[in-house]
């Protein structure tokens, strides 16, 4: 088989895909992508790089992204390969012009979310109306979405809920299939001692968890910090560790200099000896924190759902999630994990507190958050689903 696969950033949400096809020597898979990350390689899969001198997310960006990309495709057809499919990711422009290069060969996008002023993530929250120029600046976002929606044979979105917000006529092409969850490396270890290269916590009786691409509002990084100090207060042996990058990655950027752990680390005090900020760690570092977590907290406002909630279900984490739209597709309240209001930290603190002061009663809860995201996000079955539709193109 010959494929394609289209993404900015290696591998992406087609690693699982990527290794599989790339195990067998009949098999020419190429990946297109403009962040090839010489450190991370993957057999049988050759890497096909595309300068990206435009990053910004304007509809003039994402053309120029796709005719960086167009430039690529028309070599490889020069040279003589044809692909039987081409499997690309949308909204970022790359995959534009994929059915002008290769009109003949099926194309599977891979559609994650769809942008609009209408939709939850624009509203929540927010006391006044989204502004003319920002629902200006949303449309704009969702043209070369629209672009793949119309041009692609079939699309692929993670979760239902995320489905849900793409506009109706094109549910038919759209099924529902995640990238699935590895289940085999993110498994519970008990009585899991967390040492990290500059912390050791291995005499910690209390680990409290919190990981993110980015600290941002979207992913409710100023609600969790405003929770630490009353956490801490009532829990006097507890830790907190905070994993990922002083970033946003998601929503409007801040003035040039300020970030959101510089602003909120200003406005909230916490204790330097028992709340722990981490750098992303490699995977092995990052699956050692989930294990050893005694509550992991998961906030996000209606938006994309993180790989990272159904990682830490897979390590029988005792989940603290916000009652958002997303999460109450995967978590149902008492059952395979705690609920909380997004915006309300005095509530999260107790909720947290509660499932620390009382962790046998938690033991079930844990048990059903790894037994969800076996039955229902394992990646060799995910991996079938994908497939199945991969041939059928």
């Amino acid at each position: 088989m010959n494929l394609i696969f289209i993404h900015p950033n290696f591998p992406a949400q087609f690693r699982s895909m990527a290794e599989h096809l790339g195990r067998h020597p009949d098999n020419d898979i190429r990946f297109v992508t403009a962040n090839p990350r010489p450190e991370w390689e993957i057999k049988g899969v050759k890497k096909e790089v595309f300068k990206d001198e435009a990053p910004a997310q304007t509809l003039a960006a994402m053309q120029h992204r796709g005719e960086a990309v167009a430039k690529v495709l028309l070599n490889l057809r020069k040279q003589g390969f044809k692909p039987d499919i081409i499997v690309g990711a949308s909204g970022w422009g790359s995959t534009f012009f994929v059915k002008d290069v290769f009109p003949e060969v099926p194309f599977l996008g891979y559609f994650e979310w769809y942008y609009d002023a209408r939709l939850p993530n624009a509203r929540f929250g927010r006391k006044e109306p989204v502004t003319l120029g920002g629902r200006m600046e949303l449309r704009e976002r969702s043209q070369g979405i629209l672009s793949d929606l119309a041009s692609c044979d079939h699309g692929l979105c993670p979760t239902g809920w995320q489905k849900a917000q793409f506009p109706k006529e094109f549910h038919p092409k759209l099924s529902v299939v995640h990238e699935g969850i590895n289940t085999a490396y993110f498994k519970p270890e008990p009585g899991k001692k967390l040492v990290l290269p500059d912390l050791d916590l291995s005499d910690a009786k209390e680990i409290v968890t919190y990981t993110a691409r980015g600290f941002e509002p979207y992913r409710g990084f100023p609600q969790f910090i405003e929770s630490i100090p009353k956490i801490l207060e009532r829990r006097p042996n507890a830790h907190v560790v905070i994993v990922g990058q002083d970033r946003i990655c998601y929503g409007p950027k801040l003035p040039e200099g300020q970030t959101y752990k510089k602003i909120m680390t200003e406005k909230v005090a916490l204790d330097p000896e028992r709340v722990h900020f981490i750098e992303p760690l490699p995977y092995g570092k990052y699956l050692e924190v989930l294990q050893a977590s005694t509550v992991h907290v998961y906030l996000t406002v209606p938006f994309v759902l993180s790989w990272s909630l159904l990682e830490a279900m897979a390590c029988g984490c005792l989940v603290v999630a916000s009652d958002t739209q997303p999460v109450k597709e995967v978590i149902q309240d008492g059952v395979n994990g705690v609920l909380t209001p997004f915006f309300d930290t005095k509530k999260l603190a107790e909720k947290v507190t509660a499932c620390l002061e009382y962790p046998s009663f938690m033991d079930k809860i844990r048990e059903n958050a790894r037994q969800t995201v076996e039955s229902r996000y394992h990646q060799e079955k995910m991996l079938k689903e994908r497939f199945r539709i991969v041939f059928g193109l």
